[in-house]
């Protein structure tokens, strides 16, 4: 009789509920590049929360979901060593041109970071806060951090280093002069604190006002602050062209002397005398290396460079800042001044762009902030000269002054046998040097160089699959592990389980950049799908609404917290 009780219960149970999918999503079949520089080989990714679960072969049945990437290569998230995006994602938070190349991660901060700043450095940039909508009301790194955290969400991951630049800047301005004990003392306050707040290092960017008026004793000063937390050193070196070779050694003066990892950002030999120079720069950098320096580089695969319009004017023009710069502008005999300095070939207390990229036919209008100016983008400045009935010297000047030295432009300045010789070399690596934008909103009303689109299927299609400039499974390397180990970013840029889940998925046979100079605002083709901390931000070649993007911070914030 119990026997038959029993029975009788055992029917009446409920059915065992059937597990959960293991996975949060499979990638699977794809050929897998793990950002090493190892060969690629067939397989799948799993991810679980915002982490990579599983690499190899994944077995199926649980019900996880899955993505077919037969035929595509999946790859570590890219990591844009320059992505200068650090106000644009506050403006537009997809930071669309940068994950539809497949990057992940932006490093920023060159020379002048977004923090720290004072109310003097808020009110200088009003104007485009203004234009944006954008409430400057953070003064710190940390009140920037939390900023994107609680508020401005993204598709992207940001890290910044803390420039040298904004620092002199908020401690003494834009005069040429040394600072003083006590403000040296203030400056390296500063830097420890943005190195508390999370900054990756330090950086300086030496062409232009005010970090040009800083002398290799007070870089290496700041350096040896950021070196205490464990940081880097990036630099906008003080010289691409004539004396690059001089500028190099202070690169390795400051590393050797600051004990501390040094990368030179966007390595060029600029203007037609250094042409063929690269060779001889990589050289001294592996000499360099060979005795104990730890300085590397990278590089935007373009022969244009881009900045401001007004890195056309001289450097004692632009000292002490843009209202002292509209004075002397106002003044007839500076302005021949200027003008003269322009054209002159010699030039060797300031990088002369203008005479470099061949006057006016070399510099393109790229961006305004005025939109009645919006009708020059696109043009050179020799043509901007005729339709304005004037010098092209002296459109630069106007339009420098009408724009508030806003206006950014493109720079014929590089040979592509430079940019190949570097392409090429294990010790360079790749980033952007462009802020994020996109076809649609605020971000989409100026031109920009093509670089902001393209630079990374650029390398991949052009220089990888058509031209075999280098394998594929290096370039990967390049724009992943190299550049997360750049920056000690230990838990990003390569597949393997338990690290965070960014992840880019291409196809090798379509991936190409189509912004071109004169028509730059088009997304590249070819990146399938892109996960960022195991969300999926790019599904089908297509951007979704999700924003996982996280503030990274350096060391310095990990050692203090």
């Amino acid at each position: 009789m119990a026997s038959i009780v029993c029975a009788a219960a055992a029917c009446t149970l409920p059915p065992i509920a059937a597990q959960p999918p293991r996975y949060d999503v499979v990638i699977r079949n794809g050929r897998i590049v793990d950002g090493t520089g190892a060969p690629w080989f067939r397989g799948d990714v799993a991810i679980k929360g915002d982490r990579i679960a599983a690499v190899g072969v994944v077995a199926d049945g649980d019900g996880s979901p899955s993505i077919d990437a037969a035929n595509l290569m999946v790859a570590p998230g890219f990591i844009d060593l320059l992505g200068q995006s650090e106000f644009n994602v506050l403006v537009d938070g997809r930071a669309a041109s940068k994950i539809m190349q497949g990057v992940t991660t932006e490093v920023t901060g060159e020379g002048s970071s977004i923090a720290p700043v004072n109310d003097r450095l808020i009110a200088e940039a009003e104007p485009t806060a203004k234009t944006f909508d954008i409430a400057q009301d953070w003064r710190t790194l940390g009140d920037y951090f939390r900023r994107l955290e609680t508020r401005s969400h993204t598709s992207i991951n940001m890290a910044t280093l803390v420039g040298a630049g904004g620092v002199r800047n908020y401690v003494i301005g834009k005069g040429d002069r040394r600072a003083t004990p006590a403000e040296l003392q203030q400056m390296t306050e500063l830097v420890a604190q943005a190195m508390e707040q999370g900054a990756l290092g330090l950086s300086t960017s030496l062409q232009y006002v005010p970090d040009r008026f800083a002398n290799t004793d007070e870089i290496v000063a700041l350096a040896s602050v950021a070196a205490r937390y464990g940081g880097v050193y990036f630099t906008h070196q003080r010289s691409e062209g004539a004396r690059i070779f001089e500028s190099l050694d202070e690169v390795f003066a400051i590393a050797e002397r600051a004990k501390i990892p040094a990368e030179i950002w966007h390595l060029k030999t600029a203007y037609k005398p250094q042409f063929g120079k690269m060779p001889e720069v990589l050289r001294r950098i592996e000499a360099a290396r060979a005795r104990g320096l730890d300085v590397t580089a990278n590089q935007y695969p373009y022969t244009r460079a881009s900045n401001g319009l007004d890195s056309c004017i001289p450097l004692w023009a632009r000292e002490g800042g843009f209202d002292r710069l509209v004075e002397r502008l106002k003044d007839p005999a500076a302005r021949e001044r200027i003008k003269k300095d322009m054209d002159d070939p010699d030039a060797t207390t300031w990088e002369n762009q203008w005479y470099g990229a061949n006057g006016g036919d070399g510099v393109m209008i790229a961006t305004v902030l005025n939109p009645a100016l919006r009708k020059y983008e696109g043009m050179t400045l020799t043509a901007v000269g005729k339709a304005m009935g004037k010098d092209p010297r002296d459109a630069v000047i106007d339009l420098v002054v009408a724009d508030k030295g806003e206006t950014a432009v493109i720079t014929s300045i590089m040979d592509e046998d430079d940019v190949r010789t570097a392409l090429k070399h294990p010790l360079v690596g790749v980033g952007t040097d462009s802020g994020a934008k996109a076809t649609d909103g605020k971000l989409s009303e100026s031109k920009s160089h093509p670089r902001a689109w393209g630079s990374f299927p650029r390398i991949l299609g052009h220089y990888v699959r058509d031209e075999h400039l280098l394998t594929l499974e290096e370039a990967v390397r390049k724009m992943s592990s190299k550049a997360a180990a750049r920056v000690h970013l230990t838990d990003r840029g390569v597949l393997r389980p338990g690290l965070a889940a960014d992840i880019t998925v291409f196809d090798p046979a379509t991936i190409r950049d189509v912004a071109t100079f004169e028509d730059p605002t088009r997304y590249a083709v070819g990146v399938k799908h892109v996960f960022v901390n195991g969300t999926r931000v790019v599904a089908d070649g297509a951007m979704t609404e999700a924003r996982p993007g996280r503030p990274l911070r350096g060391p310095g914030y990990r050692i203090k917290n």
